[in-house]
């Protein structure tokens, strides 16, 4: 299903009427469309398109020290030359350019523009740390007087690590699942790898399924995403045993209870 919005531009001449169509498209490729028409002109005059392979619209979900790449094009007439194109975080306030994320500190040596000024606009960002996670614009400048066109909605990138949800009581015979968590939604072919104790499984998805979990399953644990490693968690595995007439007083569920009592009552059980 596709959602028509129809909005206005700020940051442009009085003189040029801009209207703003987004075409939001859930694809396995994700594209946001920004038609900006001028008035007096019939035909197209300018296209910005972020190309974002991604689960939702508008939005990157990036694991922290991953590299992120933000797919984008555009065109414009062919009468007008671009002077600058650049990607920024800010709107422009009082008729003052926004910085270039180029020239920021935080990201001079992260960040690298790919694109050129034709028509290509992809922007790269390396070793991506919770601070990155913002809105990003594409903005660029013609010869034009005015000539000034930024996308409005921009760019979401949302931050995340690898986190194992481990179920805190398992005894032997369970059927247990180990999950792969993140805060946001990494793209649909998202291979996981998983580890027991440092040995790689055959699971490449972001849920590990244990069938009927003896004590060779005990162990330590993690998820990883293109060599992006989850802290350790240790799956334990208590022991399914019976409970004879001598310590039924202190059994519970099946399970004897840590104590003095039953150690020395029945110390085969540990």
């Amino acid at each position: 299903m596709s959602e028509l919005i129809t909005l206005s531009l700020r940051d442009y001449p009085k003189s040029i009427q801009v209207s703003l169509m987004v075409s939001l498209r859930m694809s396995l490729t994700v594209s946001l469309l920004f038609l900006l028409f001028i008035s007096g002109e019939s035909e197209l005059s300018l296209l910005i398109r972020y190309n974002l392979h991604s689960v939702h619209p508008k939005s990157i979900c990036a694991l922290k020290g991953s590299t992120v790449t933000m797919g984008c094009t555009y065109r414009y007439p062919n009468r007008r030359s671009v002077q600058r194109a650049f990607w920024t975080k800010e709107w422009p306030v009082n008729g003052v350019e926004p910085p270039d994320l180029l020239n920021d500190p935080e990201y001079r040596n992260r960040v690298q523009f790919t694109g050129d000024k034709q028509h290509n606009c992809t922007l790269r960002l390396r070793d991506v740390t919770e601070k990155d996670q913002s809105k990003y614009y594409f903005r660029f400048i013609t010869d034009q007087t005015g000539g000034k066109w930024q996308g409005l909605n921009g760019v979401d990138l949302s931050v995340t690590d690898l986190q194992v949800e481990v179920p805190e009581a398992v005894t032997e015979g369970d059927k247990v699942t180990l999950t792969c968590k993140t805060s946001c939604s990494l793209p649909y072919r998202t291979t996981f790898t998983w580890y027991k104790n440092g040995h790689g499984l055959s699971s490449s998805t972001k849920r590990l399924h244990l069938q009927s979990v003896s004590r060779e399953d005990k162990g330590r644990y993690h998820c990883a995403v293109q060599g992006l490693n989850s802290p350790e968690v240790t799956l334990n595995v208590r022991y399914s045993v019976s409970c004879d007439d001598q310590i039924t007083h202190c059994c519970y569920s099946l399970m004897c209870r840590s104590s003095k009592e039953c150690l020395n009552v029945h110390p085969s059980l540990w």
